[in-house]
């Protein structure tokens, strides 16, 4: 029997390719390079790929395309999508090569002082320059999140669920500072996430044993050639849905959410909160639109209900947290609430809102993060929402632009937020959903809270003898803030560019 290799259009997947070999020649660097030059060298890769693959996403704006022997497709999604995560984990890189990636205090700094070695080594360990694994293990990720969002059948979306994943799970644990959470932290992430993929693993199995093939398309053609519904093919479908809406945050999924957010070092918490939503959503539109948009009646209630719950449950949970970066985790799993109204929606305007909504969402989540890792006690970063007290009486500028955030997140008009809650109420509306988005305006009010809270804690209470100090942020820190807070507020008053890029690549090849 002959063997016919599939034929590979290089071109169109040069930004996976470009990643890919990046993350291999750092994981080489870190493992033969001496320390001194191991981080520039580093930054050098990390930055030099991602801005590559940018460009080459741009150069491939206009290519439409089934390669690989069907596993893998370029279309207008698709290439919005890899360009988002992108950018955005070009910013998150930006965080992480702050000063530490765990931002340490004066008393760890002091710790390290009294070990033994050299005063070089001594200096790159307080500054958490010795992390350089945090690169390759990032490079990885998103390699998987691009190929996620690419994927056109079960297989290779599994493949790309996993390598995006387990980098994730290591610099989950990379916390100095806060060294027993952030394992624990890790620990459940890995033990839930290994458990969500056996599910959409086994998923995969129900439907090619009822479709006789994995590929999208040939599912797609299946479904809607034999009459009558399939226990078989549900129970498929709802266990591979299991698995992407762990990835989402969606309840009841969300269980990890919380503790991850609040265990990782807050530069990777920002960089895993706007990413992993856009690959998740991203692949949970296509399987959803592609391969079985012939029983969109079936899996619409089911997406419906988790809706409801998650923008429910992730608002109401959110106002009783007293740890910002708890509460931006729930506040997480509200905004997933949110898109998944754009899903539900089932129509071209729904892949469009969602798609802006994705956008919107990951800068203003990046800006908020750095805003994070500036706020600091002598233990190091202070996220108690007590020591931010008064912080926009002694740092009124960051204080404003944080509270920028809060309002995009709450859906305050002129704000990136309110663009894409209005994008997905509207695709709601139009599919004929109109309780859904009632349910969405309550859950936005309840919201409202929390993030005015914050707002008044800043700007309305009084400094005391808890109140953190803002540090000075490094010239990469500088240009992820500016970035998400330039983006959130253009898109909230001339949204209309990125409107018309999402109208113009709604479309998905089948």
């Amino acid at each position: 029997m002959n063997y016919s290799p599939p034929a590979i259009d290089y071109v169109a997947i040069a930004p996976m390719i470009v990643i890919f070999g990046a993350a291999i020649v750092s994981v080489l660097v870190e493992a033969f390079t001496p320390r001194s030059v191991r981080r520039y060298l580093q930054l050098l890769i990390v930055f030099g790929s991602l801005i590559a693959a940018a460009a080459l996403i741009v150069i491939n704006a206009s290519t439409r395309v089934v390669t690989a022997g069907q596993a893998i497709v370029i279309d207008g999604p698709a290439l919005v999508l890899q360009g988002a995560i992108v950018i955005i984990a070009l910013l998150g890189a930006a965080l992480m090569a702050e000063r530490s990636i765990d931002s340490v205090g004066d008393a760890f700094a002091s710790r390290v002082s009294s070990l033994p070695g050299s005063e070089e080594e001594k200096q790159f360990t307080q500054r958490g320059y010795l992390q350089t694994e945090i690169w390759p293990l990032t490079l990885f990720a998103v390699l998987g999140m691009m190929l996620f969002v690419t994927s056109n059948d079960l297989l290779i979306m599994f493949i790309g669920l996993e390598i995006m994943s387990l980098p994730l799970y290591l610099m989950t644990g990379m916390a100095r500072r806060r060294r027993l959470l952030s394992q624990e932290a890790a620990l459940k992430y890995f033990l839930l996430g290994a458990f969500s993929s056996a599910f959409f693993l086994y998923g995969a199995a129900l439907v090619y044993g009822y479709a006789g093939s994995i590929t999208f398309p040939e599912i797609a053609q299946t479904v809607t050639s034999k009459p009558g519904e399939s226990l078989v093919l549900m129970i498929g479908l709802g266990m591979v849905l299991i698995g992407l809406l762990f990835k989402v945050g969606a309840v009841p999924f969300h269980q990890w959410v919380p503790d991850v957010y609040q265990g990782a070092p807050t530069a990777v918490t920002g960089f895993m909160a706007a990413t992993v939503k856009i690959a998740a959503f991203g692949a949970l539109l296509r399987i959803l639109y592609v391969a079985f948009g012939g029983v969109r009646w079936d899996w619409e209630p089911i997406i419906w209900i988790i809706a409801t719950l998650t923008m429910l449950v992730g608002s109401i949970l959110a106002v009783v947290q007293s740890d910002i970066k708890r509460m931006l985790a729930y506040s997480s799993v509200a905004q997933a609430g949110f898109i998944l109204i754009g899903v539900a929606a089932a129509s071209a305007a729904g892949i469009a809102s969602t798609m802006f909504y994705l956008i919107a969402y990951g800068f203003t989540t990046i800006g908020a993060f750095a805003i994070i890792t500036m706020v600091r006690d002598a233990g190091g970063e202070a996220t108690n929402l007590a020591t931010w007290s008064g912080i926009g009486r002694k740092s009124p500028v960051v204080a404003s632009a944080f509270a920028v955030f809060m309002l995009a997140l709450a859906g305050i008009p002129l704000t990136s937020g309110f663009v894409g809650k209005f994008g997905v109420f509207a695709a709601a509306i139009e599919a004929g959903m109109v309780w859904l988005v009632i349910v969405g305006v309550v859950a936005s009010l309840i919201a409202a809270f929390f993030y005015v809270r914050v707002i008044v804690v800043m700007f309305f209470a009084q400094p005391t003898d808890q109140t953190a100090s803002v540090v000075v942020p490094s010239a990469f820190t500088t240009v992820a803030l500016a970035a998400g807070a330039a983006v959130t507020v253009i898109l909230g008053v001339v949204p209309q560019p990125v409107l018309d890029l999402v109208a113009n690549a709604d479309v998905f090849i089948r």
